[in-house]
């Protein structure tokens, strides 16, 4: 999966880093980098603090919604931040990049995830990978529980969305 986010975020860094004058050629796979990191450390976060709920309906909720999730804002601070950090941009020139490169990113990650005939991204991968696999929780029950799955049978089954969710982080 780290792989896959590198490489998509390579393929949108185009005028936000490759060919960005305050990051210099040589250290564009480090901010690439940075950037995917920014991104996958954000949904783990989220997943291990108990905020598994924004990172599902960041895919759940359409690509068109990534940008403007809860997550998305966190992403683009911390991609800031590293940025700052690592290359020493000014707040505005990591501000910069991060704006222009997040949104497309965001866009085209849950829109892989939901495309059936990608299999560069699954939400099951994502999920399995940002709570570190915890829990041995059903990741079907899980996801019927934001895709409109049948409420009543995940009671009959012994638990709902609720209970899958606190698997993940013990009893």
């Amino acid at each position: 999966m780290l792989d896959n986010l590198f490489d998509l975020v390579k393929s949108y860094a185009g005028n936000a880093i490759i060919n960005n004058p305050a990051i210099p050629n040589e250290h564009n796979d480090a901010a690439i980098s940075v950037a995917s990191s920014s991104i996958f450390d954000t949904l783990k976060n989220a997943a291990t603090s108990g905020n598994i709920g924004d990172v599902m309906s960041m895919f759940t909720g359409g690509s068109g919604n990534a940008a403007s999730s809860p997550l998305a804002g966190l992403m683009q601070n911390n991609m800031v931040q590293g940025l700052i950090q690592k290359f020493g941009l000014e707040q505005g020139a990591a501000s910069n990049v991060a704006g222009e490169l997040l949104p497309n990113v965001l866009q085209n990650l849950v829109h892989k995830t939901n495309d059936p005939n990608d299999s560069s991204f699954n939400i099951q991968d994502i999920i399995s990978k940002v709570s570190g696999g915890a829990g041995g929780f059903d990741i079907g029950s899980l996801l019927s529980g934001f895709t409109g799955g049948d409420h009543q049978q995940q009671q009959n089954n012994g638990g709902g969305m609720l209970d899958s969710i606190k698997g993940l982080f013990g009893s």
